[in-house]
């Protein structure tokens, strides 16, 4: 920020060299925290308010957007068939358009949302800090580009080009494309590395800077780039992409001017951020008053087992909506999986607009009118000191939050604009990969395994299987083959659906699907994993139905897949719970665990991950028994579920339902809950304890008191601090384990010693 030193002793000249003097000799301009903090929209501009208030056609109005909206869905295309990196082949990409200040005002039809509203804000700062700056500026012709998620972005392996739109020498908008291009230099392969533990392990951190001038790349910058980076082709190839498609869709934007004039240009993009605000507090005015929590948590840093705490209070007071997440855990200052307060606000947004209220219009307005609440130095508004390579963890659940909390909301009103549903599953595995190709090419991207997961039961119909992600139902799991072709990493198993992975209810979620795969033609490539959730339920179920199960990362090492699929097929399964539970495989290490830090996989060795399922929707005994038959008839439940959960009876030769022994065992298993309950105030007394188990390696506030964090880290003693008053520090893994063996050690030779 400039310095500025006001004083009586000084007259407007001195005053006036010693703010230049300060302005010229900033030492950083580093992330700005008005603007990071602020995700509401820029108040008007005089041409705004001059063209709003002297009257606006409002179906000359739509015509012009519906322009606009045409250039960005032909941009976005225009992306996914020329992108490079694998992100843009499965939909990890947008195109958007901004007004003159700064606030996004549409994206293309299918282009991911998150990325979309984040850009907003390197956008803000361009304006604020470089279009004065005589060094800098913003002309006709520039274009910016930026990753880092400190300056705005989820994290950093996306990269967006930003480009000015003048006419008549005035700025009257910006356009931008965002593609997921994944390696960036970073500590591991990939992009998002799980072993971070500063942001200088992190990569290419790309503040806001101008990469082009009058439409042509700055090859000086862009060699610094591609030298930063393991993939320097990708770099380059892409940087042209999205340099070509912000001129193509800034082209579109001008031939809009040109049949509408500017005036209905800038109008249109104002008046439609406005009447979206003026939209949702009206839906925030119609849902009862009142409280509605969640907590969720993750089960792991990357590093270590720990259970990290993000909760979420929705408060509705009349047109007011206030959203905290007060007592989450704190920042952890040597883990990669921190979240900046913008982006999570910005996914808390999208989960909103993607599975409550998908009707809005996708832009910065639909959450604008909701205010947040955070602490900071957490989890989920970390300092800028911190980490957050791997903020997707804390990520995931920010798109999952507002659904159950709203649903909750919305059950009792009678009209709704959505049906309700439960969460999609909410930490998707996937493998992060890197090394050296089959074609002697270094490389490390990020695979698109996390767009096949299963979304939640709803309340007149089952979820869908493998379709989308939480952040996203715009993206897809690309093509497999086309992967291939280019990389050593192949699948035995692709997208099978899996049996009894699911959340049960009387409408099920979608499921996941499970995938095997391995490695050949190459011995220096390899794997990390970016989970969470294999030790503790992860998305819960709605009204009754069940939450998803855990899904472990299996692997057998030691062993060549390829070679017994030649001699002894019959070793091999389709199925990877099978190859873990028969171990039919001899010679090979046999282990499941959490997140994977990245190692290189031997040809032939086995890597399985499984995609999740959503959580269910009501009672599982209301589930029709005919609907229970069909999952078992697509093999997507065994026969004991069929029985345990559902209480079904049924010929297993022909899958006919015996209805009066169904309804007989399902009165009976109602009649044994009423049996098993407790008083209230029983199960409260019985259940609810004062502070964590004492073994539970646990971070975050315990009950109703958001003010007080408890620090339980593997190895360490149990502190209690002040919400948002520092991050935490945890100990290396190995030095923990070391420090065991030691001990053991030193108990072994005592014992020799006293023998």
């Amino acid at each position: 920020m400039t310095t500025n030193i006001n004083s009586n002793e000084f007259n407007p000249e001195e005053q006036d060299v010693l703010d230049k003097f300060f302005k010229a000799n900033q030492l950083f301009y580093s992330p700005d925290p008005d603007l990071m903090r602020y995700h509401g929209l820029q108040e008007r501009s005089v041409d705004e308010e001059r063209i709003l208030e002297s009257g606006f056609d409002a179906h000359k109005a739509s015509m012009c957007r519906g322009r606009v909206q045409s250039a960005l869905d032909e941009t976005h295309t225009m992306v996914e068939q020329m992108g490079v990196a694998p992100g843009a082949k499965w939909g990890d990409i947008v195109t958007c358009i901004f007004t003159a200040s700064g606030d996004m005002a549409s994206t293309g039809t299918h282009g991911l949302v998150p990325f979309a509203s984040v850009v907003g804000f390197p956008i803000r700062f361009i304006l604020k800090y470089w279009r004065d700056d005589p060094t800098v500026g913003i002309r006709d012709g520039d274009a910016f580009i930026h990753n880092d998620s400190r300056y705005g972005n989820i994290h950093n392996t996306d990269q967006s080009m930003m480009m000015p739109v003048f006419y008549g020498g005035k700025l009257v908008c910006w356009v931008s494309s965002t593609i997921h291009e994944g390696e960036n230099g970073a500590i591991e392969p990939g992009g998002m590395p799980s072993i971070a533990e500063s942001k200088f392990d992190e990569g290419l951190k790309m503040s806001p800077f101008r990469v082009a001038e009058n439409d042509e790349l700055r090859r000086d910058l862009v060699t610094f780039l591609q030298n930063s980076v393991r993939d320097p082709k990708l770099q380059l190839a892409d940087m042209k992409v999205k340099l070509h498609v912000a001129i193509r869709l800034r082209e579109r934007i001008l031939a809009v001017i040109e049949e509408f004039g500017v005036d209905y240009l800038v109008g249109t993009l104002r008046k439609g951020l406005e009447d979206t605000e003026t939209m949702v507090r009206k839906r925030i005015e119609e849902v009862p008053d009142g409280t509605y929590r969640i907590n969720t948590f993750l089960d792991g840093t990357l590093r270590e087992n720990l259970i990290s705490k993000v909760p979420l209070s929705v408060t509705i007071k009349g047109n007011r909506m206030i959203w905290s997440l007060k007592g989450a855990a704190p920042q952890y200052t040597n883990r990669s999986i921190n979240m900046v307060g913008s982006a999570f606000k910005t996914c808390l947004a999208c989960g909103l607009t993607i599975w409550v209220w998908p009707d809005l219009p996708k832009n910065q307005a639909s959450f604008a009118p909701v205010e947040v609440e955070y602490d900071d130095n957490s989890l989920v508004n970390s300092s800028f000191e911190a980490p957050n390579a791997m903020s997707l963890l804390p990520a995931f659940r920010a798109f999952s939050l507002p659904v159950t909390t709203m649903a909750k909301a919305l059950f009792c009103m009678p009209k709704r604009f959505t049906a309700i549903t439960a969460c999609a599953y909410n930490q998707p595995a996937t493998f992060v990969y890197g090394g050296l190709t089959q074609h002697s090419e270094v490389t490390g991207n990020f695979c698109a395994d996390i767009n096949g997961n299963g979304t939640g039961g709803r309340e007149d119909k089952d979820g869908e299987h493998a379709i989308a992600p939480v952040f996203g139902y715009m993206a897809d799991t690309g093509e497999m083959e086309l992967a291939e072709e280019e990389l050593p990493y192949i699948r035995l198993v692709t997208q099978k659906l899996t049996r009894d992975r699911v959340g049960f209810g009387k409408y099920r979620s979608g499921q996941g699907y499970e995938q095997v795969a391995t490695v050949r033609d190459s011995s220096e490539f390899g794997f990390m994993s970016g989970q969470c959730g294999a030790k503790h339920n992860t998305t819960p179920g709605l009204f009754g139905g069940y939450g998803s199960p855990a899904y472990p990362l299996a692997k057998i090492k030691n062993i060549n897949v390829l070679e017994t699929l030649e001699t002894a097929p019959e070793q091999f399964d389709f199925d990877f719970v099978t190859l873990m539970n028969e171990q039919k495989i001899p010679g090979g290490a046999y282990s499941t665990q959490g997140a994977m830090n990245f190692e290189i996989c031997h040809p032939g060795e086995l890597y399985m991950i499984c995609q999740g399922a959503g959580g269910g929707y009501g009672d599982v005994l209301d589930r029709e028994p005919a609907m229970v038959m069909k999952d078992l008839e697509e093999g997507l439940l065994s026969p004991e579920t069929a029985r345990e959960i559902y209480k079904v009876s049924f010929d297993p030769a022909n899958l006919v339902v015996d209805m009066d022994e169904t309804a007989r065992l399902r009165d009976e298993e109602r009649q044994s809950r009423i049996q098993r309950g407790v008083p209230y105030d029983e199960f409260v007394k019985e259940w609810v304890k004062e502070q964590p188990a004492d073994d539970l390696p646990y971070m975050g506030s315990w009950g109703d008191d958001e003010t007080r964090l408890i620090l339980s880290p593997p190895g360490g003693e149990r502190t209690v601090i002040e919400a948002g008053s520092t991050g935490v520090m945890l100990a290396n893994p190995k030095d923990l384990r070391i420090a065991a063996l030691e001990e053991q050690v030193a108990e072994l030779k005592a014992k020799l010693d006293g023998a």
